[in-house]
């Protein structure tokens, strides 16, 4: 007998009975269905991939660096690319003087999403075990430098010497460290070693090697041409030189892993608010240098010379790919520099909604080199 074909003889209340067997089974059954569609979706935005179901957020909190190698973010906000994107989602926006301060902001949840450089988005996720957040696109390319008073020609001249980073553990204190040591030198975190490294914010710097009371820095720009142009110094290392065909990663675009998966749709905005900013930069030069210089000086008081701007972009390539295949060689720098933890960076990638975006533009792909997802 089938198990709900019923006797003849039956009675009502066993048809009663059966009904409402049926009916808390069809409802159990719509209710998981609900549930595997509501997995299917998290996982789709958790791989970078939009989730049409996900409402907007009503806000985004972004942070961002007053410096030439987070263009895309100046130029985004000056000429309303974001705004445009965003639609009725707010803006709200901070900036920062170096990363390891915005991850500790969006870890914090006060900010969703961050341009900042890859040493301090490698740490925040061997840290969180993958969980705090990930990169869903690149912003720039080259523009760090180790620029030197009259005295230090070579490598060799630096012994005894206090040079300044923006912050410990940010990417270009690791690219210090990391060359400092294969150099020969002995370094620590704690400001002591053959070279002493003193982590200062980058206003500061300039002052206080213009003083004369830093022998030198490893900066982004525009701080490596405000040294060169208006303090006098000279470029030692161009990290450009310590990479292949130079290309190596300065910014990355990062949003909260929390963030992603309860609003793809708003990550997606803000993606492509980011992609028409960088094709702006490429094809408007000039009125992106303009942008870019008026965000500047709306955020910091006061523009750059037309000379310091002009230097600092010439250094400095902006794309959308985060020049992924060399972040496991980022991550090493920063473990041996002891300023990062070891661990796994799979997943550290969710490029998925960035290649929506690419393709959509007819523009090709950007990889992921394995460390994560690609296509929802």
């Amino acid at each position: 007998m089938h198990p709900t074909a019923i006797p003849e003889e039956a009675t009502t209340m066993h048809h009663r009975t059966i009904r409402a067997s049926r009916i808390t089974r069809a409802i159990a059954i719509m209710a998981a269905g609900a549930a595997l569609l509501s997995g299917c979706a998290a996982t789709a935005s958790a791989d970078g991939g939009a989730d049409a179901s996900s409402a907007p957020a009503a806000e985004l909190r972004l942070g961002y660096f007053a410096n030439v190698t987070h263009a895309p973010a100046l130029v985004g906000l000056e000429e309303g690319f974001f705004a445009d994107a965003l639609g009725d989602t707010k803006l709200r926006t901070e900036v920062f003087n170096a990363g390891p301060a915005a991850v500790e902001a969006l870890s914090a949840g006060a900010i969703d999403a961050a341009y900042l450089g890859p040493n301090p988005a490698i740490n925040t996720f061997v840290k969180s075990g993958g969980q705090s957040a990930v990169i869903v696109a690149g912003a720039a390319s080259g523009g760090a430098a180790l620029v030197v008073r009259d005295g230090i020609d070579e490598p060799a001249d630096l012994a005894g010497t206090t040079l300044a980073t923006p912050q410990l553990g940010n990417t270009q204190d690791v690219a210090l460290r990391t060359w400092l040591a294969e150099e020969g030198f002995a370094t620590d975190t704690t400001g002591g070693g053959e070279v002493q490294i003193t982590p200062t914010e980058n206003a500061q710097t300039l002052t206080l090697f213009q003083q004369g009371q830093l022998d030198g820095a490893w900066l982004p720009e525009p701080w490596v041409s405000r040294l060169v142009l208006e303090g006098g110094a000279h470029v030692l290392v161009d990290e450009a030189e310590l990479w292949p065909d130079g290309d190596f990663p300065t910014t990355v675009l990062l949003v909260s892993k929390t963030f992603l998966d309860e609003h793809p749709e708003t990550v997606r905005a803000l993606v492509e608010g980011h992609a028409e900013a960088v094709r702006f930069l490429a094809d408007e030069p000039e009125q992106a240098a303009a942008d870019l210089n008026a965000k500047l000086a709306a955020d910091t008081g006061k523009p750059l010379d037309d000379a310091v701007l002009a230097r600092a972009l010439d250094h400095v390539r902006f794309t959308v790919d985060p020049v992924a295949g060399a972040f496991e060689q980022v991550l090493a720098n920063g473990v041996a520099a002891g300023t990062a933890k070891d661990g796994s960076i799979d997943g550290l990638f969710a490029l998925g909604i960035l290649n929506e975006v690419l393709d959509a533009r007819g523009e090709p792909a950007v990889s992921a080199a394995g460390l994560g997802t690609e296509r929802p």
